[in-house]
């Protein structure tokens, strides 16, 4: 018998991480000697109050839609992917070379093919650590996060030495022809009577984003394969007794998940800066994690934790330019999200299932 319902589990916690990290955050802004409830106003302004904090806010979600759906995957199957961030950089140079040497005659038909590129890629760098674990047993955290400062250093070589135009000193390859620029909200709003802010960056990547939860929901409890990576996750033994294939599983879960990394691409490559930059996915991989960790793996938690987290970093830019709290102090509060969601999650939980097994004693 569960310890606590369900919705606890998926709700009441996650709010509870959110309430104590928020009074934390507060203290810490006191301390330095400005206004908690200034500071969040000018949050939740910066980032929810106008239809451009809105695309900001979206953009970032975006971004932590697919990487957190990556790391959701993996953590199904018991598998630590900290790679993401490695597999998204690779997922970005599949859809630079998809965008520049290939002339597409409309944007919908490149979507598909930077789509299946920047999964390919994603899914080829995630497939090493995970032959390496399924075959050799090296740890899977250890070689995703070596592969993450590989594909840095791979993805700075091509831009400096084979990707960037003659004449150019930025790190970043030229810029994708105008046939596959994806359209921003605003136009795909503007037909409609919706009047969305032209400058913010939330495009089309977004539909595609909340198309891949519903498809990873599908996969992960109405299929067979989804059913094996959870009874594997669940436990080993029970699924090898199942006649289900250890290797079989990590190989299959990790490439699922680098290609969701990877797809992060679309997004921050294909639709915001248009080209492939140096350091374009900014951490999205590693922010992938907590948003799973507080979506508590599910795609609908993953698509609420994601938009909270996009709300952080738009609403902490704001922050920072606005006010004389420092940039660093908003990465402080990021972190505290962070810290109690995931790593200290146990301290809520604890207390929370004694409440529940003694009401239901009580009950009894």
């Amino acid at each position: 018998m569960d310890k606590m319902p369900k919705w606890a589990d998926v709700v009441l916690i996650p709010l509870i991480s959110l309430i104590l990290a928020a009074i934390l955050s507060a203290l810490v802004i006191l301390g330095i000697g400005e206004d908690p409830v200034a500071a969040v106003k000018m949050m939740v302004s910066g980032a929810l109050g106008s239809t451009y904090g809105w695309g900001y806010t979206l953009y970032y979600a975006t971004n932590f839609m697919f990487t957190g759906l990556a790391v959701a995957v993996a953590f199904h199957a018991r598998l630590f992917n900290i790679g993401g961030e490695g597999q998204a950089m690779l997922g970005g140079l599949g859809v630079a070379l998809v965008c520049l040497y290939v002339p597409w005659p409309h944007w919908t038909i490149a979507l598909l093919a930077a789509c299946a590129a920047s999964m390919l890629f994603g899914a080829i760098w995630a497939a090493i650590p995970a032959y390496l674990q399924a075959r050799r047993g090296s740890h899977i955290v250890i070689t995703t996060i070596m592969f993450n400062f590989i594909a840095a250093a791979f993805l700075n070589y091509m831009l400096v030495n084979v990707m960037r135009p003659v004449g150019s000193m930025d790190p970043a390859t030229a810029r994708f022809n105008e046939s596959v620029h994806l359209p921003t909200l605003h136009e795909l709003l503007a037909p409609i009577g919706i009047n969305f802010s032209k400058a913010a960056p939330a495009n089309v990547s977004l539909l595609v984003a909340v198309l891949a939860c519903v498809v990873v929901w599908a996969l992960i409890w109405r299929t067979r394969l989804g059913y094996e990576i959870r009874a594997y996750g669940h436990s080993e033994t029970g699924a090898l007794y199942a006649g289900i294939s250890p290797y079989k599983i990590t190989m299959i879960a990790m490439l699922i998940s680098g290609a969701l990394a990877g797809l992060m691409a679309i997004n921050n490559v294909m639709g915001e800066a248009e080209r492939l930059v140096l350091n374009s996915t900014e951490g999205a991989g590693f922010i992938g994690i907590a948003v799973a960790l507080m979506g508590r793996s599910h795609p609908f938690g993953v698509f609420l934790a994601a938009i909270l987290f996009g709300f952080l970093y738009q609403g902490g830019a704001e922050l920072a330019l606005w006010t004389n709290i420092p940039r660093e102090l908003i990465v402080v509060i990021q972190a505290l999200v962070i810290l109690f969601t995931g790593a200290l999650d146990n301290m809520v939980r604890m207390p929370l299932e004694k409440i529940f097994l003694a009401l239901r004693k009580g009950n009894a």
